[in-house]
């Protein structure tokens, strides 16, 4: 599955509805280069700013700050139960939030929240479990998931922010250019996974950060898992 940016998605939106960058910029309260620079990634705009963003689309927010989601109809909505707000209002912060982090219809079940991961003998097991969320099993397909929290701001320019909760699933390895959770030293960092004439270039989604470049075999790293969802700490 692709996995589109914050950028891609908008010009993605403009493209569809037949706007040029100036006239998106008009209805988003910017510029046309403003527009430019998050359709070629160059900036990307705080959560705040995408909040009135996702407002003036129309749009749900999940879907401009969750990368793993790739077209609109797959995210999961839930209508605000509020008698003052109708099926075609725009829902208030709140509500917009709880599109991230509420619970759907259907099957539940209670994810780790894991800290630290040991690896002996190939064998991973999970360490400081600061609790469970409940997740819905429509968010899951297949195989084995646990929950972490991202640390630091390396990846901000893929929406990921220090305290957000992402959900990864466990799996050895991904493909290129997608987010993986890496073990390094037995704590988790998130970094974008390419492959190149062997090696394996760890790249961060903030410039300040330079790419990391390993042999996985002979380092003491390791892919623990593909990033699925990232939840939003407010």
């Amino acid at each position: 599955m692709p996995v589109l940016s914050f950028g891609d998605k908008l010009k993605k939106i403009r493209i569809e509805r037949n706007m040029s960058q100036e006239e998106l910029g008009e209805l988003l309260g910017t510029s046309k280069q403003v527009i430019s620079r998050y359709e070629t990634n160059q900036r990307t705009p705080k959560i705040t700013i995408v909040e009135e963003y996702a407002k003036r689309l129309n749009i749900p927010l999940d879907y401009l700050i969750n990368n793993s989601v790739v077209d609109i109809k797959d995210v999961h909505q839930v209508i605000p139960t509020d008698s003052n707000i109708t099926n075609n209002a725009i829902p208030p912060l709140g509500a917009i939030k709880s599109l991230i982090t509420s619970v759907v219809p259907g099957n539940m079940v209670n994810l780790p929240i894991v800290g630290k991961i040991s690896c002996g003998n190939g064998v991973l097991a999970y360490e400081d479990i600061e609790g469970y969320e409940s997740t819905p099993t429509g968010w899951l397909n297949g195989g084995e998931y646990f929950y972490t929290r991202a640390k630091g701001n390396s990846m901000i320019n893929a929406r990921i922010y220090s305290g957000d909760l992402v959900l990864i699933r466990k799996q050895p390895d991904v493909e290129d250019g997608e987010i993986a959770a890496i073990l390094i030293d037995e704590e988790i960092f998130l970094k974008r996974v390419y492959k190149r004439n062997g090696s394996v270039i760890l790249q961060s989604e903030n410039p300040e950060y330079p790419p990391i470049i390993a042999d996985l075999k002979n380092h003491n790293c390791n892919i623990v898992g593909k990033l699925k969802k990232v939840i939003i700490n407010m």
